[in-house]
């Protein structure tokens, strides 16, 4: 159905004292969690390799070890998406409506359309972070598992039962992630947590665990040494993750990318024979992941 002077009854006579139903827009939430790169390809992936594992003794007059397991494992494959929208507008709403800055095709909100689309495709990553898409690929494991691969074992970025948001919960993440996080040949990487990723639900709990000067939640006088364990971790909070109680702790690894295929375009023209106005946009990219040491993250349920 098209925009027609039914439509927009009202906004053709004068007198009109405000048009609403326009407020702030919600931007790009995650943003700031993704590393953008331009994408040229139909598809695109990244491979993760396996380099040199841990030196061996050489006994005097020995032989020197060799290892020669080093090359690519995994590939984990990235297919931006298209989207858009549209809307039509007859020829004679366009020349009637008195109030074009209030409600017309550069007001219409095609851009925040856009950005609401973008905002639910972020946070999808997260909020089906224990299930494996095979499209992916990678290695075999879903966004959080406890059995991620690497040569002769396996290392976990979540824990076999989920945990609430709580100080004990949170420094064990904190532990974790640089006492437990391995490449490929299974040695330690320089990693660290940087920011704490949460729901609104769970905001105030996030503030209380990182800003409170002592142990939230106790009646001691005991200083919360979340403040000095790696540093200051950052609090995001989204409001697109569906969860009210999933929470992750993302890392220094970047493991998380926005490929951009083609840029956001806004196009209009009108029919030939109908003298409709046609507008529509169009972007084509997508959120992908490629590393699960880059967050590490618990699915609670309360």
């Amino acid at each position: 159905m098209t925009i027609n002077l039914g439509s927009i009854h009202d906004l053709l006579l004068p007198g009109l004292n405000a048009v609403e139903g326009k407020y702030k827009e919600v931007p790009l939430e995650l943003e700031e969690v993704f590393v953008k790169r331009q994408s040229f390809m139909n598809q695109e992936f990244t491979v993760q390799n396996r380099y040199a594992g841990i030196a061996q003794i050489k006994e005097d007059g020995g032989s020197i070890s060799y290892d020669n397991n080093s090359g690519q494992r995994y590939k984990y494959n990235m297919r931006p998406v298209g989207a858009g929208l549209g809307v039509v507008f007859t020829r004679q709403a366009l020349a009637d409506n008195l109030y074009k800055s209030e409600f017309g095709p550069t007001v219409i909100g095609m851009q925040n359309s856009m950005r609401q689309f973008w905002n639910y495709q972020s946070a999808y990553l997260f909020n089906t972070a224990t299930t494996y898409d095979a499209n992916s690929g990678g290695t075999g494991q879903p966004l959080l598992s406890v059995s991620h691969p690497v040569d002769g074992g396996t290392f976990a970025n979540t824990s076999s039962v989920p945990q609430s948001l709580a100080e004990g919960s949170l420094i064990s993440a904190i532990t974790a992630i640089p006492t437990t996080f391995v490449d490929q040949a299974g040695l330690l990487i320089d990693v660290m947590p940087e920011t704490l990723l949460v729901p609104w639900n769970l905001r105030a709990t996030a503030l209380r665990l990182l800003e409170a000067e002592l142990r939230p939640g106790t009646a001691n006088n005991d200083p919360n040494v979340i403040h000095q364990l790696n540093g200051h971790v950052r609090l995001k909070t989204c409001r697109y993750l569906s969860s009210k109680y999933a929470w992750f702790l993302l890392t220094s690894v970047k493991g998380f990318i926005e490929f951009e295929r083609e840029p956001y375009e806004q196009n209009m023209w009108a029919d030939f024979d109908t003298h409709n106005l046609k507008i529509q946009n169009y972007e084509r990219k997508g959120y992908f992941w490629n590393d699960p040491r880059s967050v590490y993250g618990q699915m609670a349920t309360s």
